[in-house]
């Protein structure tokens, strides 16, 4: 393999698409069905979180399902997506043709299936996709690496030919757990806490920021980056 990664596997939510607060109004308006009133932790507290529909069930005090939770908010998701489509973030599809031109690409999200074949498809990534895992297709979400792993399988690669693009700390640490390296571009240039910032072998404020190192990971020799402090959000 001479060394070099031969896959991209993105995370989607705020990685590619703008979903940062669609999520958040979905879950606040599924939970005020059920008598809670939403707050800004709440909102915090999704981000990266593979559990979320577990997180919504537990401030609904158990008067909703896992189940109906996933199929609730992904209704309401996808009725604002109808109204006004989800959005790439800049430079994010830009980014995913420069991972084509090294080989396969793929998505691993916790986000529902049905959400995610709709926004491919938006957005026109469909054909550019190998494999595509959903929350639905794995026991143990990020920041376990089963994720990562499937996307792996699914590809026909072992996970250390395979670079991930991830934006929280919990898909950071679920491809690094699967044995991929990882690019990280960390929502709003947040600064990633420690215990996390040493395991991207390289850090981008933004997509159109990560577009040289995504080629530069893909092109170089593991070894030539090891010594390479990742470069934080400013």
């Amino acid at each position: 393999m001479t060394g070099r990664h031969r896959a991209t596997v993105f995370d989607l939510d705020d990685t590619l698409i703008d979903t940062a607060g669609a999520w958040p109004r979905a879950c606040a308006a599924f939970s005020a069905r059920h008598g809670y009133r939403w707050r800004p932790e709440d909102s915090a507290a999704l981000h990266g979180n593979g559990e979320w529909a577990s997180y919504v069930a537990a401030v609904c005090d158990g008067r909703a399902t896992t189940a109906e939770i996933i199929d609730g908010c992904t209704d309401i998701i996808l009725d604002e997506h109808a109204a006004g489509p989800v959005r790439p973030l800049p430079g994010a599809l830009d980014l995913v043709a420069a991972a084509e031109r090294h080989g396969p690409v793929a998505v691993a999200t916790a986000s529902p299936r049905r959400f995610v074949l709709t926004v491919l498809d938006t957005l026109r990534l469909t054909p550019r996709i190998s494999a595509v895992i959903c929350g639905e297709d794995v026991g143990r979400a990020k920041p376990a690496p089963d994720p990562y792993l499937c996307a792996a399988t699914r590809i026909g690669l072992p996970p250390s030919a395979c670079l991930a693009v991830e934006d929280s700390p919990a898909g950071i640490r679920s491809a690094a757990a699967a044995g991929m390296r990882v690019l990280a571009i960390p929502r709003h240039g947040m600064r990633l806490p420690a215990g996390i910032a040493h395991l991207p072998a390289a850090q981008a404020r933004t997509a159109v920021e990560a577009l040289p190192l995504l080629t530069r990971l893909h092109t170089s020799q593991p070894e030539l980056l090891a010594d390479r402090t990742p470069t934080q959000g400013r």
